[in-house]
């Protein structure tokens, strides 16, 4: 498998994914337009944020076998395994947690299990340090897989994020804002690359911490040079932490899902969805503003 038109030959995404606009008297009643834009729908396995990070490391690794890491509950580690068996690639699976080892797996790694990845657990020390050379060879090396070609975390590297810019260009003049939660920062430092002038990104990190927007500033620097884009956070919607949720988080969701008829994703776009109807009814949205929300799972 060489090449982005390979593989969009042989997965065949959607693309661009579609745009649509949804009637909600919560941001109607401040003359401000809600648009959902459906990344959920580019790939039935490959959802979202995970094909457009996904696919330019896929044409990178040229049918190598596949190295990523995750939690217990990534949504990456599912999509690369899924990817592995669309592609008849190998993949292997550093997973956080060494305590999990030897325990049933939940059904996020079963899936990945069942999709050929094999499953590496680590130490959670081991794992903060992943990204250093030493400790990345020795895990390689550990795994049977000095050969393979590495994908971060989440995905987010050099070519993921320029890939993520073209979820920018196809929403090019189509609204003012757009939001889209963030877990790594790097499909907002392409979306926000992609984006025309007068539209502005706005992330809602999912995780606490505040470390992302330096982050996103790393990640732009690698795949552009530089900063691009008008792009910002807001802080206050990750509801405790990653994996996490509260009552109101759930009864908003469940709200939006009754209203609309669209199941709501919980850790990352109900996180989204939550924090940009508080923004509009704190009036953080001037009267003819048009809002996308990027919907990633």
């Amino acid at each position: 498998m060489t090449g982005p038109d390979a593989l969009e030959a042989a997965l065949r995404p959607r693309l661009p994914s579609p745009l649509e606009e949804i009637a909600d008297g919560r941001f109607a009643r401040h003359g401000v337009r809600l648009l959902l834009k459906r990344d959920d729908l580019i790939h039935p396995e490959l959802v979202g944020n995970k094909w457009r990070k996904l696919a330019p490391n896929l044409a990178a690794a040229d049918g190598r076998p596949l190295v990523t890491f995750g939690g217990a509950y990534s949504n990456h580690l599912r999509a690369t395994a899924a990817a592995g068996r669309l592609l008849g690639v190998p993949t292997i699976g550093v997973v956080r947690g060494e305590e999990l080892a030897g325990r049933p797996l939940n059904p996020s790694l079963a899936r990945c299990a069942a999709d050929g990845m094999r499953l590496r657990f680590v130490d959670r020390t081991t794992y903060r340090r992943k990204a250093e050379p030493e400790v990345l060879r020795a895990v390689l090396r550990a795994a049977d897989a000095e050969e393979a070609y590495v994908v971060p975390e989440g995905g987010s590297n050099a070519p993921a994020v320029r890939g993520c810019r073209a979820l920018g260009e196809e929403l090019r003049g189509r609204a003012d804002v757009v939001g889209i939660a963030c877990g790594t920062g790097g499909t907002l430092a392409g979306l926000a690359a992609g984006l025309g002038p007068g539209q502005r990104a706005l992330g809602t990190p999912v995780l606490r911490g505040g470390f992302l927007g330096d982050e996103i500033r790393r990640l732009q620097d690698l795949a552009f040079g530089g900063p691009r884009g008008d792009w910002s956070l807001d802080e206050r919607f990750h509801c405790g932490g990653y994996a996490r949720t509260t009552p109101e988080l759930d009864a908003f969701a469940q709200d939006f899902e009754d209203r609309h008829g669209l199941a709501v994703e919980r850790l990352y776009v109900a996180k989204l969805l939550y924090g940009l109807f508080a923004l509009a009814a704190e009036g953080a949205f001037e009267a003819g503003t048009s809002v996308a929300a990027v919907i990633t799972a």
